[in-house]
């Protein structure tokens, strides 16, 4: 496959890239289409509406045209609080075709977290739907950085969209160039801008999306997972973009009836999901008639590790392997993961082809099969560096390795298995303990819909395991009485204490009605901590 500015080299493996001087990845994501002949193919679905892939192209320009009419100018950011809709395409990929960088944020955070973001970027103008007006007008003015807000309805920036211009020459561009920027998700704390490179999205593109799913033209991509982070992005957007294949989209939050109606409804070919939702959609299938799946070949699952038991359950339920896999904000997209045909229970998987992955021992040292450590990994996708966070770089970005602060261990045949993040591993009684491996002993329980496990000190300041679990719909109002809640606390522990080491089963219970989580699904065990 070649075009003016890439070349792509199957034959090998990985696939060998080979970009010209001048690379701007929106004419390979938009244009490129129009001139291999897929004007009339349908590029998105979503809600009452189809867009082809020559209206995409006629629509990005548009947009490009008209934020460069606004008088931003090359290297501007764009921040950009759009839910999932086909403006969040016109939008993202128009700035980058005129040289202004996208940034896509959150759309469920509130007045001072984008606050917080339209100060950190440096934005020239804030794109957002209709809906987010409230917050973003808020933040606006709290902010008073003097960035425009532009409101995306036919009432407010669509306007003049409709009236610019439907032809754009793209801006020159290099592959190593900044090309839109991600926040990273806060699982850990305050978000910190990651800047990314028109390449990395080929590479996550050409190594994962085809190298591993083999995804092509006749795919059908839905994603539960937002536009506005990594993960998303990959699955709704770049991946069909990238080989011709049609995005599915679906601005509504993603719960067990709205996933399950937009499969039946679009009929697509690849799911991705996270496995709290998984979860969910188990419980709700449980429940409910058995469910036509239609045309849907691939489920694929990121954000947290996915428990062994769920993996298994979705299977019988499904007839369908769910693959699982591990990706950051940083990386872009997965980077380890396991393969159709080639699943590993329990296991994230193995190397992409184009990234290395090793765990390193205490000792800085790498380590050996079976023998716990801090995962790192590099590859074409890495992040050149944090925005404004020269600390941050300095620790996380090291000799081109980046550190992911996930605690892993590698088995003789190159799985990698999840153990837990770095600041989440817990010593008890001497002995590393992984708060996984007691969360997906807990998650066979019927009783259990999901749980999260952290250390807490006892009487003595000693770490031991807690913990949280949010109980099944049926058994939420029984756990209300103390007798019942205790009978069901003393059946969780002896549960982990028939099939854990015993130094592993949690000292304490507690029974939640949520998690508190970040946007992506990812529990955010440091709040738990605290708390």
């Amino acid at each position: 496959m070649k075009s003016s500015d890439l070349t792509i080299d199957r034959s090998v493996q990985p696939a060998r890239l080979t970009y010209g001087s001048s690379f701007n990845a929106a004419s390979w994501y938009i244009d490129r289409h129009v001139v291999e002949g897929r004007s009339a193919k349908l590029a998105i679905r979503a809600t009452g509406v189809d867009v082809t892939y020559g209206d995409l192209e006629a629509r990005v320009n548009r947009a490009g045209n008209a934020l460069t009419g606004l008088g931003l100018a090359p290297g501007d950011r764009l921040l950009m609080v759009v839910k999932d809709c086909p403006e969040f395409f016109y939008f993202f990929w128009g700035a980058i075709k005129a040289g202004i960088i996208p940034v896509p944020v959150n759309f469920m955070m509130r007045a001072p977290e984008l606050e917080f973001m339209i100060e950190d970027s440096g934005c020239r103008a804030v794109a957002y739907s209709p809906e987010f007006a409230a917050e973003v007008v808020r933040a606006l003015v709290s902010a008073a950085t003097g960035a425009q807000g532009l409101r995306l309805d036919s009432d407010g920036f669509l306007d003049e969209l409709s009236g610019a211009s439907p032809t754009l020459d793209a801006s020159p561009a290099g592959p190593e160039d900044v090309a839109f920027w991600l926040y990273s998700s806060g699982t850990t704390g305050r978000p910190k801008g990651i800047p990314h490179r028109h390449r990395d999205l080929v590479a996550t593109c050409e190594h994962y999306a085809v190298g591993v799913l083999g995804l092509t033209e006749d795919d059908r991509c839905y994603s539960a997972a937002k536009l506005f982070f990594a993960y998303g992005m990959g699955n709704a957007m770049t991946f069909p973009l990238y080989v011709g294949g049609t995005a599915m989209l679906d601005e509504r939050r993603p719960t067990p009836e709205t996933t399950f109606e937009t499969i039946s409804t679009f009929e697509p070919t690849a799911y991705f999901g996270v496995p709290t939702l998984y979860a969910a959609q188990l419980a709700w299938l449980d429940s409910e008639a058995p469910m036509d799946l239609g045309p849907l070949r691939l489920c694929v699952s990121a954000g947290e590790a996915l428990p062994p038991d769920l993996f298994r359950r979705w299977k019988e339920a499904t007839g369908i392997e769910i693959l699982d896999g591990i990706g950051s904000t940083e990386a872009l997209h997965i980077f380890i993961s396991n393969r159709v045909g080639s699943v590993e229970p329990g296991a994230t998987g193995r190397v992409v082809a184009g990234y290395d992955a090793r765990v390193v021992s205490e000792t800085g040292e790498e380590a050996a099969p079976g023998e716990n450590g801090q995962l790192e990994i590099r590859g074409d996708s890495i992040t050149p560096g944090y925005w404004n966070r020269p600390e941050q770089n300095a620790a996380t970005l090291v000799d081109g390795w980046l550190r992911t602060g996930d605690e892993y261990i590698r088995d003789e045949q190159g799985f990698f298995f999840y153990q837990g993040r770095a600041d989440d591993m817990m010593k008890v009684g001497g002995i590393w303990c992984s708060p996984f491996d007691i969360e997906a002993r807990l998650i066979e329980h019927p009783a259990v819909l999901e749980v999260a496990v952290v250390g807490r000190r006892d009487e003595h300041e000693l770490v031991k395991p807690e913990a949280h679990v949010v109980l099944a719909n049926d058994l939420r109002e029984t756990a209300g009485a103390e007798s019942a809640r205790n009978a069901l606390e003393a059946e969780l522990v002896a549960h982990c204490q028939a099939g854990l080491p015993k130094y592993m089963y949690p000292r304490w219970v507690n029974f939640l009605s949520d998690l508190p989580k970040t946007a992506t699904g990812k529990i955010q065990r440091y709040r738990l901590r605290k708390e």
